[in-house]
């Protein structure tokens, strides 16, 4: 565990250096999109969707910000993930290393770039609005089944890119269902009953809901909700870290 702690450690500072080398905000980037994509919703949508938000254009503005840093972490991570394997597998060929510690490497340098930037926004929001510590701790449950998901995708699609590799094409349109079918810049009350079932098979909407309904509201947790991402991160977890299992030991003869 810590040969593989510290591997990590090494993959995750090669990423983020990579990445940033060179650059004015470095990880602060990250936070740039989310930003400028909740203007750009709230000068198009804002006067229209208010009213779902207590006729208050600074909370569809938060809202907004809320949905896009999930959508933003999840498109980020995975598409990272997805070609860590392949991209990797030089390397894989020269030295024995676990397989699973590069899309792994890809999911934490997100969070590492997530913890420094959007959520201690997040946190600052949420003691403005809720005034109560256990609101800003309970922040930590809905990004933790995130990872779970993100984590138990980025060991799927990494390991079907080994297979396929026009795979990254077909991902894009993957993320865009997702990202359409996500209440990330309008309220989950307007879908209609009928839509609603379906989209409750979304993983990511009962996180931005939680997320929501943590950060904005003054009410306590609603630890249904939570339960309901953290279950359908266990799930979506477990689910990819089987099939990267049982796909492994084919790897190396198509790398």
């Amino acid at each position: 565990m810590r040969r593989y702690r510290e591997l990590l450690y090494v993959l995750v500072s090669r990423n983020l250096k990579t990445r940033y080398r060179g650059s004015f905000l470095g990880v602060y980037w990250s936070l740039l999109n989310p930003l400028i994509m909740t203007v750009l919703y709230t000068a198009i949508f804002g006067t229209t969707f208010a009213s779902y938000y207590g006729n208050s254009i600074p909370n569809y503005v938060l809202a907004a910000f809320t949905g896009l840093v999930v959508i933003n972490f999840f498109s980020a991570s995975t598409s990272q993930a997805l070609s860590s394997v392949v991209t990797n597998g030089a390397l894989l060929n020269k030295i024995s290393l676990p397989v699973s510690i590069f899309p792994v490497s890809m999911v934490a340098a997100n969070i590492f770039q997530f913890s420094v930037g959007a959520l201690p926004l997040l946190a600052v929001i949420t003691w403005i609005y809720s005034k109560n510590i256990v609101n800003v701790m309970a922040l930590l449950f809905p990004f933790l089944a995130l990872v779970l998901v993100c984590t138990g995708i980025g060991f799927l699609v990494s390991a079907l890119y080994v297979f396929f590799r026009d795979l990254p094409y077909f991902y894009e349109l993957v993320v865009f269902v997702l990202w359409i079918s996500s209440p990330v810049f309008y309220p989950a009350a307007i879908v209609p009953s009928q839509v609603k079932r379906f989209l409750g098979l979304n993983p990511l909407s009962s996180i931005i809901e939680s997320l929501r309904q943590i950060a904005l509201s003054a009410a306590l947790p609603d630890w249904g909700l939570i339960g309901n991402a953290l279950l359908s991160g266990i799930i979506i977890l477990s689910l990819g870290w089987f099939c990267f299992q049982m796909w492994r030991s084919q790897f190396m003869d198509l790398l």
